[in-house]
């Protein structure tokens, strides 16, 4: 009796597996879909146009919202999205901050015995206040939290504050590392001065130990009096804090010249394919164009943007006309803000289109894993049934989360979607010199247009 039975529950399963993958697909075959797929890979990977743009962009430099670099950029990219033949290409009016780091950006040790005139790797944190000429001086108190540093009491008053949290890299996603410690970051120069510090320096937050600084934006608050902060390479925090347990006495003088200046006009980058069946149902697909002003934003987000222009333009290369309009949106103002996304929501609210969803690729370009969505189950069960054609791309999963903070901002779509591709070196380069040109292999990026073009294309051809 044992075998008829193990029989039919494996029938069972095979019936209801077939039902699903055949019911998944509504408006074309499996082997459309596997066709088209194969197309948009082969395209990607032999011509890596992508690439060859990324080369380019990264010769402008890094575009931190406001300067003169990311209107360089912002021009580039116009041009090259009308050289595309894309069916509208325009620019949207954004007012973004305007930060910038200065020349100096000086941290030596002082009165000290073993390390005087030792001088440490340290940079500006986005948004932070500089210095005057001789720069801020005092003795440094090591905490590795806020609970800890608010415990001193009076013994944190006139001191550098110095956040020594590290990064988690016991745990496999990256992004959980660098969840645990970015907060002393944001919030360590608030904190910092609420105890009575003049000033804070903190960890860097990256997986990678090397002795390179990464930035990343700060924040303070009108109630709270501002102090300057930094973030120290990884050796250099190690280093201090030997040097402080050896000579509790030392001192650290901080020279900083950055400046925030008023805001300036700024734009987000827009250029689109009109849908042949229904133009007004609109699918974005995007990141965040600013970077910071270290290495030149090649990972975050300089490439991911272009995975996304390159989507439009395998379309176009391959002579695919989707049935809804694809709308490539370079955000401008993520890393300081969000003002680009803010608008273009705003933008997204009031029109008439149809915002049927949008994706987002701000996670370097690796090779790709799966993809995020912000949508009900039902429609999130109805992906997962796409997954037999987006693993040709290497994509392995949909799976409900969230999917990006320029994205986000649309709140009126249906569906919102993160691409994700592998997190093992992103924060190893995020925020720093290392993100660089050099380390963008090029058929991990290539890849990534791959998968986010097969995946567009499948919601402009089945809908939500």
């Amino acid at each position: 009796m044992k075998k008829p039975i193990a029989a039919l529950i494996f029938f069972t399963i095979i019936s209801s597996l077939s039902t699903t993958f055949g019911q998944a697909f509504t408006n074309n075959s499996k082997e459309h879909y596997d066709k088209i797929a194969d197309e948009i890979i082969r395209s990607a990977l032999t011509e890596a146009k992508g690439y060859e743009w990324l080369k380019e962009l990264c010769e402008i430099g890094p575009r931190l919202s406001g300067s003169e670099n990311s209107l360089k950029a912002i021009y580039w990219a116009k041009e090259k999205m009308e050289s595309l033949g894309f069916d509208s290409v325009w620019l949207q009016p954004v007012m973004v901050p305007h930060w910038e780091r200065g020349g100096v950006e000086n941290a030596e040790i002082v009165k000290s015995k073993s390390f005087d005139g030792k001088s440490l790797n340290i940079t500006a944190l986005g948004g932070s206040i500089g210095t005057s000429g001789d720069g801020i001086t005092g003795h440094i108190l090591e905490v590795k939290s806020f609970e800890e540093l608010h415990s001193y009491g009076e013994k944190a008053k006139g001191k550098i504050i110095f956040f020594n949290r590290s990064f988690d890299n016991g745990l496999a996603n990256t992004f959980a590392g660098y969840g645990g410690v970015v907060g002393q970051r944001v919030q360590g120069a608030v904190e910092a001065a609420k105890a009575g510090g003049i000033g804070a320096i903190v960890r860097s937050v990256t997986s990678k130990y090397d002795n390179v600084p990464h930035t990343g934006v700060m924040q303070y608050v009108e109630s709270v009096n501002k102090v300057p902060s930094v973030s120290i390479g990884l050796i250099d925090a190690d280093f201090l804090s030997r040097a402080v347990k050896n000579e509790p006495q030392i001192e650290v003088n901080i020279k900083l010249d950055c400046k925030t200046f008023t805001d300036a006009k700024s734009f987000n980058v827009i250029g689109e394919i009109r849908g042949s069946e229904f133009p007004d149902e609109v699918i974005v697909v995007g990141g965040h164009y600013d970077s910071w002003d270290k290495g030149c934003g090649a990972h975050d987000d300089g490439a991911p943007c272009l995975q996304t222009m390159e989507v439009l333009d395998l379309f176009k290369r391959l002579n695919i006309q989707p049935k809804r309009t694809i709308r490539c949106v370079f955000f401008i103002n993520e890393e300081n803000g969000t003002r680009g996304a803010e608008t273009y929501g705003e933008y997204a609210m009031n029109s008439t289109e149809i915002h049927l969803a949008a994706i987002e690729s701000d996670r370097g370009v690796f090779t790709p894993r799966g993809f995020t969505a912000d949508t009900d189950s039902l429609t999130l069960s109805k992906l997962q049934g796409w997954i037999p054609v987006l693993k040709k791309s290497l994509i392995d999963w949909i799976e409900k989360g969230g999917s990006g903070v320029d994205v986000s901002r649309i709140k009126n779509a249906k569906g919102l979607f993160g691409f994700y591709p592998d997190n093992q070196r992103y924060m190893d380069l995020h925020h720093s010199d290392n993100d660089i040109f050099e380390t963008v292999h090029p058929r991990e990026m290539e890849m990534g247009s791959a998968a986010i073009a097969i995946f567009t294309y499948l919601l402009s051809e089945e809908g939500l």
